[in-house]
């Protein structure tokens, strides 16, 4: 239904994140993720994407549904990506800040992340992944964009 994923890997009260070197969000630090592929199911385009970008091995089972995320226009192809949380322990590691081709790879405090002040970050994480962590629940957020802004982010839960 959705062309993209986005993924967010805990550690502790940690979250991997990309400073992403394209578009969108480009400059701002973001989740894990890309374009899903033809005929490719979301959850494991999810465990390819995170595979390619972290150069690691992540467990399928490791990845959780968090439901999905839709906007009304934005600089991306597609109107809506697929959420997910995966939780990591310590034998996941990876020696960051770490330079790909997609970006830089660091671990964030979560504080910082959902710090509505904080303009560096990807500005519509801190309206979900709060929620992503505590609830168990999926949920549709939509986001509404006024040229490239973000004014409204609403949240339906998925039944």
């Amino acid at each position: 239904m959705y062309n993209y994923t986005l993924g967010f890997i805990k550690y502790q009260d940690h979250i991997l994140m990309l400073n992403r070197a394209k578009q969108p969000w480009m400059g701002c630090w973001n989740g894990l993720g890309g374009k899903i592929k033809k005929g490719e199911d979301p959850l494991f385009s999810m465990h390819r994407e995170l595979e390619e970008e972290t150069g690691m091995t992540i467990d399928v089972a490791s990845i959780q549904s968090c439901g999905y995320l839709t906007w009304n226009s934005f600089d991306a192809n597609g109107q809506g990506l697929y959420l997910f949380l995966i939780e990591v322990d310590e034998t996941f590691i990876i020696k960051t800040p770490l330079e790909t081709d997609e970006g830089i790879l660091d671990w964030k405090k979560i504080d910082w992340i959902v710090d509505p002040d904080n303009l560096g970050v990807a500005h519509n994480i801190h309206h979900f992944l709060p929620v992503m962590l505590s609830s168990e629940d999926n949920y549709h957020y939509h986001c509404t964009f006024e040229d490239n802004t973000l004014i409204s982010v609403t949240k339906e839960i998925i039944l």
